[in-house]
């Protein structure tokens, strides 16, 4: 361990794997499979999956890595041919729209396993909050905001649900860094 828990933070893609592992282990199905039947199809995101890099549905955006001197490359031979319990599935913008629903609704958990995934667990720096996978921003002991985000070579994901006016905005972007720099920009011109 690099220190007791609730000391610090530190994001360790390796903790999810190990709960990939556990879901495995408890249910006796590949974890694939275990979240397409227990959430995805539970949230009705038809058009969201683990699927294999080389048999993606049709209208799939290709993830590009900008090379130096101006070139790019498909992250083809960068990301796992298919993915895992440390991320990499492949969403819509609908879809997450449909995932939030879902979970504020006690659809995907109980109510109280929901309130415990969203409660803030660990401060990671000044209004900025972790709690079971999900981040949150904290302003005079309210959230303003819940959001999920996530990055490969060639792709970045940001999604946000705004409790006050149960806004939900998700950016999806085919490049590494994309989705990160168009959330900031909307939410400064929406003033959220």
């Amino acid at each position: 361990m690099m220190f007791e828990p609730g000391e610090q933070f530190h994001y360790n893609n390796a903790g999810f794997i190990v709960l990939g592992m556990i879901i495995e282990q408890v249910t006796g199905a590949p974890f694939s499979t275990y979240i397409e039947e227990h959430v995805l199809r539970r949230c009705d995101m038809v058009d969201s999956g683990y699927f294999s890099l080389d048999c993606l549905p049709k209208n799939t955006a290709f993830g590009y890595i900008d090379e130096d001197g101006g070139a790019w490359r498909t992250n083809t031979y960068s990301i796992p041919i298919q993915s895992g319990a440390d991320g990499g599935a492949y969403v819509t913008a609908p879809d997450m729209t449909k995932f939030w629903r879902a979970l504020l609704r006690y659809q995907i958990l109980s109510e109280a396993y929901t309130k415990l995934l969203l409660k803030p667990h660990v401060q990671v720096k000044e209004h900025v909050y972790y709690g079971y996978g999900i981040w949150m921003k904290i302003q005079n002991q309210h959230v303003k905001k819940y959001h999920i985000m996530g990055y490969d070579p060639g792709v970045s994901f940001h999604s946000v649900v705004y409790p006050a006016s149960q806004t939900i905005l998700s950016v999806l972007s085919n490049k590494s860094s994309g989705a990160f720099q168009m959330m900031n920009i909307v939410e400064e011109q929406l003033q959220i």
